[in-house]
């Protein structure tokens, strides 16, 4: 045996013993950091790829923030509940108001799930078209006195993301104080463009949400990502939704159009939403706002609509949106629709599925035919055969990629916001999602899920079992990683 080759064994002898160290490790330390369903396809992946999974790992596996983000979120958090609390004992009535028995339910757990009460009070608008979502920002920045907060995980520079830039530009020359907070994955493009420099110097303030870096000492693992989607005037009108600022093709797919709905508020719940961004703009610069204002006594109090605002994300020490999702499907009487991009459900939410099911309530999931992710696309089909199996009625929506974010349960509970259905806007993403209490409150949303429901094919099992092999086996090995998806 030469030199070189007695090095070589030697070499590859050490790579086997470190890649036993690896896989040893990661079965004592990975199962207690995680659920099982994750800690099982964590160990799959390093079991059969030790060095890539250790470092995948490394990067991607833990939620956890860093404890400056946490100590701020918490100061926040702790400020307004005891704001929250003195107005409940001034305005009995209308801060967190007497449901009735199923809805109040779903109120109280909102409220221990986050910091936010139902208030009533508010007015509601339904926005569907991006035209019209894009005209509503600009016509409210236009008529915006003092503040502009606007809160978005992609914000793009085309035909009518620079509507919103000029109209922000018109508004910061005026003197009205402009904040743009942006996601810093989702928006990147804007972030670093000069254009950013430009509205800066007219007195736009541009921040980014979760920057990346290699030190991340402030960003935590660079896909928690701000997924909200909010915007706020003069503490008068708030926008929230799925809709984000960019052309309804996302620039995707040719013209493939993307169908979002968001909506329009007025009343005390603007004041809970802006809330959420003062939170998020403290968390990101360090800056604390003026909150002198929020869930005051001269709030307009006179719509007709109960509304509760749920904010979600890593930094709270539940899963809180999931949680709520799933007591609610449980709780159905009637009916459960859900719309939604992506569908990957953890083990929890498909046992809620089940057994409202097993209730007899009727259970609809509205997706979209053709995804714009293709790894998240075949997971979300590997759960196809699951729902089927229990009887949900599947549809899959062909007129562009449908993107709202609903829920619908029987005729009196709804909520819209930017949460996916999938494990990823559940435990990683900060998401925003409104919850609507009351038959008129949710006639609108349960419109706009019928209109989706006439644009889609309704799934069955025969027609499903008749894809391809090759598509089988990539569901297969999707539906196992879907947990780190």
């Amino acid at each position: 045996m030469t030199w070189g080759q007695g090095l070589s064994i030697f070499f590859l002898t050490g790579l086997d013993i470190v890649s036993f160290v690896i896989r040893l490790s990661a079965l004592v330390i990975i199962p207690q950091r995680h659920n099982p369903s994750t800690a099982t396809a964590w160990l799959l992946v390093i079991l059969l790829w030790p060095w890539p999974g250790m470092i995948a790992y490394s990067v991607l596996g833990t939620n956890v923030l860093p404890s400056r983000r946490m100590e701020r979120h918490n100061a926040m958090l702790s400020y307004f509940h005891d704001i929250q609390r003195m107005m409940h004992s001034e305005l009995p009535g209308t801060i967190s108001p007497q449901l009735p028995p199923s809805l109040q339910a779903t109120a109280n757990l909102a409220q221990n799930l986050g910091y936010l009460s139902a208030v009533q009070g508010n007015t509601v608008q339904y926005v569907t078209e991006t035209d019209d979502f894009i005209d509503t920002l600009v016509d409210e920045i236009d008529a915006a006195a003092s503040e502009i907060d606007l809160l978005y995980y992609i914000f793009v520079d085309d035909s009518q993301g620079r509507k919103v830039i000029n109209a922000c530009r018109r508004a910061a020359r005026r003197g009205v104080t402009v904040r743009l907070l942006l996601d810093s994955v989702g928006s990147r493009e804007f972030l670093r463009s000069s254009l950013r420099e430009d509205i800066q110097r007219d007195g736009v303030q541009v921040e980014e949400a979760l920057p990346v870096r290699i030190y991340r000492a402030k960003a935590a693992r660079f896909d928690l990502r701000n997924h909200r989607k909010l915007a706020v005037f003069d503490s008068r009108v708030a926008v929230t939704g799925s809709h984000n600022v960019t052309e309804p093709s996302y620039g995707r797919f040719g013209k493939l159009i993307w169908k979002d709905v968001s909506l329009r508020f007025c009343g005390p719940v603007v004041r809970q939403l802006e809330s959420v961004f003062i939170e998020d703009w403290y968390v990101e610069t360090g800056e604390r706002l003026d909150t002198s204002h929020l869930f005051s006594a001269a709030t307009d109090f006179s719509g007709p609509s109960c509304l509760q605002t749920v904010p979600s994300g890593p930094s709270y020490q539940t899963e809180n949106y999931q949680r709520l999702i799933i007591a609610s499907i449980i709780g159905a009487q009637e009916q459960v629709t859900i719309t939604t991009p992506y569908l990957i459900p953890d083990e929890g939410m498909l046992q809620a599925i089940e057994v409202a099911r097993l209730r007899g309530v009727k259970v609809r999931l509205v997706t979209p035919a053709r995804s714009d992710q293709i790894i998240a696309g075949y997971a979300s089909r590997a759960y196809y055969e699951d729902f089927l199996r229990l009887g949900v009625e599947v549809y899959l929506y062909n007129k562009g990629l449908l993107h709202a974010k609903t829920v619908t349960v029987d005729d009196n509970l709804g909520f819209v916001g930017s949460s996916n259905f999938d494990i990823r806007s559940f435990s990683l993403n900060f998401e925003i999602n409104m919850i609507l209490y009351g038959v008129q409150e949710n006639f609108g949303i349960h419109r706009v899920q019928g209109l989706y429901i006439c644009d889609s094919h309704r799934l069955t099992q025969d027609e499903w079992g008749k894809r391809g092999h090759v598509s089988m086996a990539l569901e297969s090995v999707t539906k196992l990683l879907s947990p780190l998806l």
